[in-house]
């Protein structure tokens, strides 16, 4: 099955990559790439996007696993005669991302971050991410997307 396919293939590159992070970088670095229009450092985000719920670590990895039971749930119910390829496609994207988001959550008690983007606004650079926020976002566009061609 290609979806799930997909979202393991996600999930494990996702993985890989923190786990390079995590060992190769010391948090606070920046290493710019792709010519300098990114950031690569090692963050810990400790709560949910751009930290909130840091000091409720457990009710926002809680609130990240049942998110993630319920894009499965409507992953799995996009196979019916209603669901369209491009709603699926929209949550294998996102489903790869919160896969990844939550296990961390859920086994290092933070997410790892590693990509802002070098703009001139300080606190837009500040902004770390990581391929499975990618996801999510493009995901929920994709999902959105479908829902707005259907009509």
């Amino acid at each position: 099955m290609r979806y799930l396919a997909v979202i393991i293939g996600i999930f494990g590159l996702e993985l890989g990559i923190k786990n390079h992070v995590e060992e190769t970088l010391e948090e606070g670095e920046k290493r710019p790439v792709c010519k300098g229009a990114l950031l690569v450092r090692k963050y810990h985000n400790r709560g949910a996007f751009l930290n909130v719920g840091e000091k409720r670590r457990k009710v926002v990895a809680v609130i990240s696993a049942l998110l993630s039971l319920i894009l499965t749930a409507l992953f799995i119910g996009s196979f019916t005669a209603m669901g369209s390829g491009l709603l699926k496609w929209g949550l294998t994207v996102m489903l790869g991302g919160a896969y990844s988001n939550t296990y961390d959550r859920l086994k290092r008690k933070y997410v790892v971050d590693y990509v802002s983007f070098n703009v001139p606004f300080q606190r837009l650079r500040q902004v770390v991410f990581n391929l499975g926020d990618f996801c999510i976002m493009i995901g929920a566009m994709l999902s959105v997307l479908s829902e707005i061609c259907k009509k």
